[in-house]
């Protein structure tokens, strides 16, 4: 299992540093993109941590490792989770917002929006990371005290609440758009999100359950190999939709075009007869 989240680590920092590349130097970056761009960069990081941990792992086979670089990597690989957890689901809230209310979301939501929420994200994980484990007992001298533990039940609530947001706000998104009075299109950017956040779900929610168990349980989980490895497939995943979901034609046939070409027909917020006509014309 290490050796396999060490080759897909490797994969995925490849995939997602493809896709920062082209977000932040070879497109024109949007409200939307934005959100993308700094999910890019959180799986990317998160990956490298868990390379240089298969790594550590590996040299602890032959000579041991010192515990304070391991408490260490474990704030390193919880700060990047944290943050890409907080914007997808930021990302699956406004999608639902423009779904319920898409005049107010296109003539009264601020121009700068999606910038200043993920600086606010990326702060508010790390503030969280560095209290969580060791950093408290750094900072009060006691994991014990009740700082510490009041520290613990904040983190944990904002975790769990980050995880049901998630959870209400994409199937608030999909009632909305099969079972509203109005018929919404179904565009390749729903596709996205929804495979974005079901590949979560599936591949990254262990990871954040295993750690809240860990706050409260102080137990060696017996699976933690695999949830590393799962993790390291959530964070690896998301490139491969942008990719795949761009280069599948409405005629579900493929076709050789450019990574940037795919990435920008995934993120494409129109309808697919649109899409028709604007490449016929």
């Amino acid at each position: 299992m290490i050796l396999l989240s060490l080759i897909t680590s490797l994969f995925g920092m490849v995939l997602n540093g493809i896709v920062l590349w082209l977000l932040g130097f070879q497109m024109r970056r949007n409200a939307f993109l934005v959100y993308i761009l700094n999910l890019a960069a959180a799986d990317f990081f998160f990956l490298f941590s868990q390379f240089v941990f298969c790594v550590l792992v590996i040299i602890y086979t032959i000579q041991s490792v010192s515990n304070d670089i391991i408490s260490f990597l474990n704030f390193v690989s919880l700060f990047p989770y944290l943050s890409g957890v907080s914007i997808l689901t930021t990302i699956s809230v406004e999608r639902c917002l423009s779904v319920m209310w898409p005049i107010w979301y296109r003539c009264k939501r601020p121009r700068h929006t999606s910038a200043v929420m993920c600086v606010l994200l990326w702060a508010l994980s790390l503030v969280f990371s560095f209290l969580d484990g060791k950093a408290c007992s750094l900072l009060f001298h006691d994991s014990d005290s009740i700082w510490c533990q009041t520290f613990d039940i904040i983190i944990t609530v904002w975790t769990i609440v980050l995880f049901v947001v998630l959870c209400g706000s994409s199937l608030i998104l999909l009632v909305r758009i099969f079972c509203g009075s109005q018929r919404i299109p179904v565009t390749r950017l729903y596709v996205t999100i929804a495979l974005t956040v079901i590949f979560f779900l599936i591949f990254g929610l262990p990871f954040g359950i295993y750690w809240l168990l860990d706050q409260w349980i102080k137990r060696p989980c017996d699976f933690m190999d695999e949830i590393m490895f799962l993790s390291c497939i959530n964070s690896c995943a998301n490139p491969i939709i942008y990719f795949l979901v761009g280069s599948i034609t409405h005629r579900s046939r493929f076709k050789m075009k450019t990574l940037k070409l795919f990435l920008e027909r995934a993120l494409q917020d129109t309808a697919e007869e649109e899409e028709g006509v604007e490449s016929g014309s």
